[in-house]
């Protein structure tokens, strides 16, 4: 456990590996379980690799309601995950929301970062005209804090992944439904975490600086994205200085284990341009 703020902590978990460390920054209200273990695996033969809980979410405090915090307070939170781990520069990769907490590294702590990779996310300035969330998506989430028993909990989050996943990709239901058992007997809860969609926005607009950064960034395209759709991975590698822009062929907004392993080449071809 890793204390970020007083009377906050954050659950951290460390996968031992050969080579530099690699930090997995996850997504908005999501435990860091939500990185399958077959990826880890893949990428701990050849990395030290750090994941963990956001704040309200699995075993990190969650007391959003006495405690409130801005998002950028969670890239902040990355950085003391580092430092529990005696880390002074690590590879990061981050997706969705986490892919946001990496391009704040990337502005307010480039010195600690050896490389970044981002997907499934948008760039850190106005979006305008670019396209949305998929409207089902947008109608599950307004259901987000509605009141469930532990079943019909499962059977929305199956739901929200299917709809994450998009239309290429073989949808696993029952490896989804068998991750979200295990969040919940991680984090001893069964509520759905909202906290992130409550918290505080301001300075996020960073186009500028991301024109100045200088640390090696790979963007990779989810071409069935529904939440952050083509073209937002170029728009986004084009805002960020010296950024490369890759992809992953039927990646959505999901995990699926058909994608595992490209995913990883592709993370692993960045860091250490090893992909055996």
């Amino acid at each position: 456990m890793v204390e970020v703020a007083p009377g906050v902590q954050v659950w951290a978990e460390e996968i031992p590996g050969p080579g530099e460390p690699l930090l997995l920054v996850m997504g908005a209200n999501a435990s860091g379980l939500t990185w399958p273990d077959e990826l880890l695996a893949r990428l701990a033969r050849h990395h030290r690799v750090i994941r963990y809980d956001h704040r309200d979410t699995g075993r990190s405090t969650h007391a959003f309601d006495e405690r409130p915090y801005a998002l950028r307070d969670l890239a902040d939170d990355a950085v003391a995950v580092l430092d529990a781990f005696d880390v002074d520069r690590a590879h990061v990769a981050g997706m969705s929301l986490g892919g946001t907490l990496v391009q704040l590294l990337l502005v307010e702590h480039p010195d600690r970062l050896l490389s970044a990779a981002v997907f499934c996310s948008a760039a850190l300035e106005g979006t305008e005209g670019l396209p949305g969330p998929d409207p089902a998506l947008l109608r599950l989430w307004g259901e987000l804090t509605d009141e469930r028993t532990r079943e019909q909990e499962l059977t929305w989050r199956v739901e929200h992944w299917r709809l994450l996943n998009g239309r290429v990709a073989p949808f696993d239901a029952a490896a989804f439904r068998a991750l979200e058992e295990r969040i919940m007997e991680h984090s001893g809860r069964t509520d759905s975490p909202a906290a992130h969609a409550a918290a505080d926005t301001d300075g996020l607009d960073r186009a500028a600086e991301l024109r100045e950064v200088s640390v090696p960034t790979l963007v990779i395209e989810a071409p069935e994205d529904p939440v952050n759709p083509p073209p937002h991975a170029a728009h986004l590698a084009a805002t960020i200085a010296g950024s490369r822009l890759m992809t992953v062929e039927g990646l959505g907004h999901a995990l699926a284990p058909s994608l595992l392993e490209p995913l990883a080449n592709a993370l692993l071809g960045h860091t250490c341009g090893d992909v055996r």
